[in-house]
């Protein structure tokens, strides 16, 4: 490390203090450290290395030590997988959503490590996407609020499981698509606006409207059911995408399912019909998105969509 020391900021070690190292000292589990005043004691106090300085000592080792290294490290992360996903009540919704949007990221950089190993470059590359991918676990597991069961993690961790060309499809007209690609080429079509008719919303709904163009308004009607979606997520994405403003107003139980409507009022409106929430479409069922043609349904819509424009606004907590 000393070698290196460029690459250890602060953050990467610290030092420990009298009171940690008289602790150690006096655990039975772990090694005896000897403490100063005893026969063969230090004199100075001893230096640790944080989760972020374990991995970038990883980097910087050679040889076989570095290579057993990185099986430990995924085997650690493998564990810490399937321990969350046992144990329920621990992981708070809004976190965990932003731990699946960056494990999506890093996912065939983690799934192929392993097979990886025998390059030592390669092995560095991963380890820093392992090591992004881990942060952000640990600061969900920091950040403990509202919890969720068990079977809503599950979709998640199925993100480490399965090759890419076998995730997240459902039906669109009939035809296998990509669930968040489906979502996005349909907002990016929009030329007025977007209505979203969902009462389960959360950080993802709002990013799969990136695509929408410059100048289109959106309007989403909900009741924010479980509360999935907080202020604080809105904050956040008005922040990475500011030419996207959203007006939210309650759906006050006028509607079930969920709809898509581009360009409402206008001649080239379009409705479109939605078997399951975007942010968990195809995840746990098959579903799929039909666009209706209909005029007698789009007349009905109509009836009900202006009574919901009268309705109060959504207040996220």
């Amino acid at each position: 490390m000393k070698n290196n020391i460029s690459k250890f900021d602060d953050d990467f070690r610290f030092q420990l203090t009298r009171e940690e190292l008289e602790q150690l000292s006096m655990s039975k589990k772990l090694i005896s450290i000897q403490t100063k005043g005893v026969k063969g004691g230090r004199s100075k106090l001893p230096w640790a290395f944080s989760e972020a300085g374990l991995y970038m000592l990883m980097t910087i080792l050679k040889g076989d030590l570095a290579t057993q290294q990185s099986k430990t490290l995924i085997r650690i992360f493998q564990a810490m997988k399937e321990y969350i996903s046992e144990i329920q009540d621990l992981v708070a919704q809004r976190d965990m959503l932003r731990l699946s949007l960056q494990t999506n990221e890093n996912t065939e950089a983690i799934r192929k490590l392993q097979s990886l190993l025998g390059d030592q470059h390669t092995v560095v590359a991963g380890q820093q996407k392992l090591q992004l991918a881990h942060e952000v676990l640990a600061e969900a597991l920091v950040k403990i609020g509202e919890t969720v069961k068990q079977s809503d993690l599950s979709p998640v961790f199925r993100q480490f499981q399965l090759p890419e060309d076998q995730r997240e499809f459902l039906l669109r007209e009939g035809f296998p698509a990509k669930a968040d690609v489906t979502y996005m080429d349909i907002y990016s079509k929009a030329e007025k606006s977007v209505f979203i008719i969902d009462n389960y919303i959360n950080l993802k709904t709002l990013r799969l409207l990136q695509s929408v163009r410059k100048g289109v308004t959106v309007t989403v009607f909900s009741d924010n059911l479980r509360n999935h979606l907080h202020s604080s997520d809105y904050a956040d994405f008005q922040v990475e995408f500011p030419s996207i403003p959203i007006t939210f107003i309650t759906a006050a139980g006028i509607m079930h399912d969920r709809f898509i409507i581009l360009d409402y009022g206008h001649r080239n409106e379009r409705f479109y019909h939605c078997g399951a929430s975007s942010k968990d479409a195809a995840i746990r069922l098959t579903t799929a998105i039909t666009e209706l043609t209909s005029s007698d349904m789009k007349k009905h819509l109509h009836a009900l969509i202006d009574q919901m424009l009268n309705n109060p606004p959504l207040v996220l907590k």
